[in-house]
């Protein structure tokens, strides 16, 4: 078993965390504090080549590995989740569904600007009543023979990257039964430009976290796209979006990695420097032990991760391997910028601090792309359990 990474993966890792300190480190507080989406980073992101990243390279690409994306992602996150998160979604969310499942003809017209970073991708899956729950799916796409466009009406909560003024397309699950049907819902998936008619983005939300991350609700009336935005086969829409969510559970998985490696290395600085009663606080059992527990949770969660991500790379079934990380390694999170704020005491209870900035971010890592409670269903099944 071999566990290193290879020179080019370690030099590329180094070329990401050397823009992450200069570009995204300086600026991510205030970028939090004022609610503000960072355009300009993300347009050097693209022009860095990390939004192409797993791509070939006909489409703008550089046809990287699935572990170099994560690891890009990890050390994005390690100074700023609000800036990891745009580029997982980026790419996960919003490039990979019309690679994967797209024509050649769609991917040769959206493609090349989401490799490039000119523009961004979101998926609206999430609904004010549905989400893991697909059967709840409301929003509905009815098909006008008579001007060959799909109709769109309903809505879609807590869409990432779908309100920027570099966002392109978001791709939406819509119930495509006839109305009135009984049985099974039948789901697809539908790509809609920005900007078109019917089409409408809500105010941003006040969220606890992620604050110069994009989200936002969508409003759909009467929205009509070509017939030919249907991505995919008519009917599986959410089969195939479950697909994608193996791949962004391993990602989230990496930013959750980031987060740890940031916790443990600003407590530990900040162990040896705070003196207290005379002598740094590190010197102190509790403080110490909990710095060993980070160093525990950061191995213990890179390893989870890598190994999933090296599954997908060699074509191996990787779905509860992606459920075990993605578990493991946010909860994880968690609880290290839990302790983290601690080790730091009233500094770390201020906004300015980056571990506070971590702690309020975290959270929602145990929820986006698949709560805790749904990998804990996805690993229950792998063992034959009834669920």
């Amino acid at each position: 078993m071999n566990f290193d990474f290879s020179d080019e993966t370690e030099q590329f890792r180094k070329v990401v965390r050397d823009f992450a300190e200069s570009e995204v480190a300086p600026h991510a507080e205030a970028w939090d504090r004022d609610h503000t989406f960072p355009t300009d980073v993300v347009r050097a992101m693209g022009e860095l080549g990390l939004f192409g990243l797993p791509f070939p390279e006909e489409y703008g690409g550089s046809g990287s590995d699935f572990t170099t994306l994560c690891v890009a992602i990890e050390e994005l996150a390690r100074v700023d989740q609000s800036v990891s998160i745009t580029l997982e979604a980026g790419v996960g969310l919003g490039a990979n569904p019309i690679f994967q499942f797209g024509t050649e003809e769609q991917r040769q017209r959206w493609l090349p600007d989401l490799c490039a970073g000119r523009a961004l991708g979101g998926f609206g899956l999430t609904e004010p009543e549905a989400g893991s729950d697909a059967g709840g799916t409301r929003t509905r796409a009815v098909l006008d023979e008579s001007t060959n466009e799909w109709v769109i009406n309903g809505e879609k909560a807590f869409i990432t990257n779908s309100g920027t003024e570099l966002t392109s397309i978001v791709t939406i699950t819509a119930r495509t039964d006839a109305p009135g049907s009984t049985g099974k819902p039948e789901i697809s998936t539908i790509v809609v430009p920005a900007g078109t008619p019917g089409f409408e983005v809500q105010p941003p939300y006040r969220k606890m976290g992620w604050h110069a991350s994009d989200t936002h609700g969508l409003t759909f009336t009467d929205c009509r796209v070509p017939a030919d935005h249907l991505l995919g086969e008519r009917g599986r829409g959410f089969a195939n979006f479950l697909a994608i969510l193996d791949d962004g559970r391993v990602a989230i998985a990496a930013l959750a990695v980031g987060v740890i490696q940031a916790c443990l290395e600003q407590s530990v600085q900040y162990a040896k420097d705070r003196n207290a009663f005379g002598k740094p606080i590190g010197s102190n059992q509790a403080v110490a032990f909990k710095c060993a527990d980070l160093a525990v949770m950061a191995e213990t969660a890179r390893d989870l991760t890598y190994h999933a991500a090296w599954l997908k790379d060699v074509g191996r079934p990787f779905k509860r391997e992606a459920a075990m990380a993605k578990l493991y390694a946010t909860e994880a999170a968690v609880t290290a910028t839990r302790e983290a704020t601690q080790i730091f005491g009233g500094y770390g209870f201020m906004d300015e601090t980056p571990v506070a900035r971590h702690y309020r971010d975290s959270k929602i890592l145990e929820i986006g792309e698949g709560t805790s409670e749904v990998q804990r269903m996805i690993i229950a099944r792998d063992l034959g359990l009834p669920l």
